[in-house]
């Protein structure tokens, strides 16, 4: 299928590992011209704290320069407390700041940033990268769970505020990836088992897979970035404001 995105410019935060690479690799395959922001350093990528404003305002100006162009901007990263957090008062009030800092100030920031070139070419899209557990109050990492509530929220608000100039913007939910994230959740958990009732990775995964998720497999940064790129084509020209959830079932919607 061609979705005619050839010698589209796209940047991707976070796109130097887990699914931001998978969403940075498909785009490439498609033909596009892709940018990478990320703390990690990586080919085609450039360093940027996401919560430093002016960090990702050079990054971004660099690549609009490079390209010639900024059609669609992907907000992939996301970090977790690393501590389990079921009850809440397990986790301190300090453990939040940072998380709410990544994965809801640094989207922000993205946004303001790239909002004036997707206007001025008056069309285009905008991605962030969500969770299931913004949607369901997932009481593991209360912090993560309510930056990525906070996220879609916010994406809602930026898909009014832009369709005017024939931008869309959407969020994009994974349920179960084996990312860095999702194995420090099953560290912390570990943390709190008695050495007995302790289980490996797999054991783990594998147990919660088949208990939340009614296809019961995992879901794939291939499956998510799919899914991104469909939602930067003109197939998707009429979906904005949403939550896809690649999820495996886990989050329905009447």
């Amino acid at each position: 299928m061609n979705l005619e995105l050839s010698g589209q410019g796209v940047v991707v935060v976070g796109g130097a590992m887990g699914i931001g690479r998978a969403i940075a690799d498909t785009f490439r395959a498609e033909g596009c011209q892709v940018g990478v922001l990320d703390l990690k350093e990586c080919e085609d990528g450039i360093s940027a704290d996401v919560r430093n404003f002016q960090q990702v305002q050079a990054g971004v100006q660099s690549f609009r320069e490079k390209f010639g162009r900024l059609d669609h901007a992907i907000y992939a990263a996301g970090m977790g407390s690393g501590k389990f957090g079921f009850p809440f008062w397990n986790l301190e009030p300090e453990d939040w700041g940072p998380v709410l800092e990544v994965n809801l100030t640094g989207a922000v920031n993205f946004a303001h940033v790239c909002t004036p070139f997707l206007r001025e070419q008056r069309e285009g899209s905008m991605l962030f990268l969500t969770s299931v557990a913004g949607q369901n109050g997932s009481q593991t990492d209360p912090p993560y769970s309510a930056a990525k509530a906070g996220l879609i929220n916010f994406m809602q608000c930026a898909a009014k505020d832009l369709a005017e100039f024939s931008i869309r913007v959407n969020a994009l939910a994974p349920g179960m990836v084996k990312t860095s994230i999702n194995q420090s959740v099953w560290q912390s958990v570990q943390n709190q088992c008695a050495e007995e009732d302790r289980q490996t990775y797999d054991e783990w995964a594998d147990e919660k897979i088949n208990k939340i998720a009614p296809l019961g497999r995992w879901q794939t940064p291939e499956e998510c970035a799919a899914m991104s790129v469909f939602l930067a084509s003109r197939l998707a020209r009429n979906i904005t404001g949403q939550t896809l959830n690649v999820d495996g079932g886990q989050v329905m919607h009447a």
